[in-house]
Formats: structure tokens, C-alpha cells, sequence
């Protein structure tokens, strides 16, 4: 077959337009850093890192829960603190309340007091986390207690089962986690709901026998009631400082699997410089022989060898 000088023309230009492209993708992978910049480029590859970047979503997801769940959490450390202070506070004036030497004067001082730590109690239990009251149960919009005399609880208690009336986050893949801690399990509904035997039923007693000056009472039964209930804020507490280093603990494996996740993408999308450069040489330099031999070539023709 008789080769023409516009076979050789064609050919040259279909390789320098082969070697122009190659150097074209060496150039944007050097400039943008990455392997892959386009789903052509590594069909396989692209598949692979969409997967991780729905995995790294997820994993942020994740830590945005268990962040909203420290927040929720420590508002309620911070809740019960206050409740174990005036718990204690109340413990201390029963105790000096309930001696013989006590009068009705100093007894009906102390009722008084204690009919302002009901109110405290009350107000902390109203602690909200942003605009949601966190120990209302589900009902995050309703305080649990209306302040006053009336110690009705307010919120969800689904049945008087806290379980139930969880405020649940998803703190891992297929891990939920209950955040919240039910006003009425430890402070029940006062007199609302007779022989509830709780925190507030069991203040308001202690008011009204330092108001009949009952000091047998209040050695007998209000001391030991009193204990019972701080040691049920205690329970609550512990239970509040274990989840909490349950969320530590999901907070630390999920930075450990965002660091492997991006990792991995890395290794997928981003380009190895080195190489990178190493091809863009070898590429420039086959170019430019490319195209000296190839204008050495067409421009040789018959004219040149009839002079």
C-alpha cells in the first residue's frame, strides 16, 4: 500500500492529539490534586468514594447526636446537682428541726423554708437544654411543674415508666441511646397522687409536721423518707454519669472511624504527587519529540528533493 504524505499528516496529528490529551488529564491531575476528577476517569474508584463520602456523612450525623446528647446530659447533671443540695439542705434542717430542744416558733421558721426548697426543687426540675425542658419526658415543649401548691407533674410519663418516655438519639449504626432523665421518677406528683411516697409528697409532709410542731414525726419517719429520696437522686445521678461515658466512649469510636473513613478517600481521590510529576515529565518530554519529529516529517515533500 502506497503511503501518502496525508496518511503520514493524519497520523502524526492523531498521535500528537493521543499524547495532548494525556498530558491535558496529567496537567488537571497536578493542579486539582486529584486522581479522580471526573466519574470517567475510574468508574470503580468514583463508586468506592461516594460510598465513603455517605459513610463520613453518617459518621458526622453521629457525632452531631451524641454531642446534642453531652449537652442534654450535663443540663441534667447540673439539674440534679442543684435537686441534691436542696435535698440535703432539707436533711440538715429536719435534723435540727426534730431535737427536743426545737420549739413550734423555730419548727414553723423551718417549715417555712422547706416550703421554699419545694419550690426549688420544682424550679430545677423545670431546666430546659435550648428551648426544650429536659425532664418533661416526650412533652420537651411543657415544664414538668407548675410552681405554686400544686405538685402535679405536668409532662409525659408514659404510664409512670420512664423507659418509655425516653428522649432516644442514634449514637452509632443501628445504636440508640436513651438522653433523658423523667422529673416525676423522682419527684412524683406531690399529693396529686396519694402514697406516691417521692420527693415532693414526702416535703410536703416534712412542712406540715414542723407546722403541727409533730417532732416524733419527723424523727421517725420524715429522717428516713428523706434519706431514701436522696439516695434515689443519687441512683438517678449515677445512672446520668454512666450514660455520659457511654457517649465519651461512642464520641471516641466514631473519630476513630472518621479518621479511618478519610483515610481511605484519601487514598482513593487524592493523586500521588510524585508520580503525578514523574508522568507529566516523561508525557512533556514524549509531546515535544512528538512534535519536532513530526514537523521534521511533514515538512519534507516532493518539491525538497526537485530542487
Amino acid at each position: 500500500m502506497r503511503i501518502t504524505t496525508s496518511m503520514v499528516q493524519r497520523s502524526i496529528l492523531a498521535d500528537l492529539n493521543t499524547l495532548s490529551v494525556k498530558l491535558a488529564r496529567t496537567q488537571t491531575k497536578a493542579a486539582s490534586g486529584r486522581e479522580i476528577t471526573r466519574p470517567a476517569d475510574n468508574p470503580f474508584g468514583t463508586s468506592k468514594a461516594m460510598g465513603l463520602r455517605s459513610n463520613l456523612a453518617a459518621n458526622d450525623q453521629y457525632m452531631r447526636n451524641i454531642d446534642d446528647a453531652r449537652g442534654w446530659m450535663d443540663a441534667t447533671e447540673s439539674a440534679l446537682d442543684s435537686i441534691t443540695q436542696f435535698v440535703k439542705r432539707a436533711q440538715d434542717l429536719v435534723v435540727q428541726a426534730s431535737t427536743d430542744t426545737a420549739d413550734a416558733t423555730s419548727r414553723s421558721a423551718v417549715a417555712a423554708e422547706i416550703a421554699q426548697i419545694i419550690q426549688g426543687v420544682k424550679e430545677t426540675a423545670n431546666s430546659s437544654y435550648g428551648d426544650r425542658y429536659i425532664m418533661s419526658g416526650t412533652e420537651t415543649s411543657v415544664p414538668p411543674y407548675k410552681l405554686g401548691d400544686d405538685d402535679t407533674y405536668q409532662g409525659n410519663d408514659a404510664g409512670h415508666d420512664p423507659a418509655l418516655a425516653g428522649i432516644v438519639r442514634e449514637i452509632g449504626p443501628g445504636v440508640t441511646m436513651t438522653i433523658n432523665s423523667v422529673a416525676s421518677e423522682l419527684l412524683g406528683s406531690g399529693r396529686s397522687d396519694p402514697g406516691d411516697g417521692k420527693l415532693l409528697n414526702v416535703l410536703r409532709d416534712i412542712a406540715d409536721h414542723l407546722a403541727a410542731d409533730d417532732g416524733a414525726a419527723l424523727r421517725s419517719g420524715d429522717l428516713s423518707a428523706l434519706k431514701q429520696q436522696l439516695d434515689g437522686v443519687l441512683e438517678v445521678r449515677a445512672r446520668n454519669g454512666s450514660m455520659s461515658n457511654r457517649l465519651d466512649a461512642a464520641s471516641t469510636r466514631m473519630d476513630q472511624i472518621g479518621l479511618a473513613l478519610t483515610d481511605q478517600l484519601s487514598k482513593t481521590e487524592d493523586a500521588d504527587f510524585a508520580q503525578t510529576m514523574i508522568d507529566f515529565n516523561s508525557q512533556s518530554a514524549a509531546y515535544q519529540a512528538a512534535l519536532r519529529a513530526g514537523a521534521t516529517i511533514i515538512q519534507s515533500s516532493l518539491m525538497d528533493f526537485l530542487r
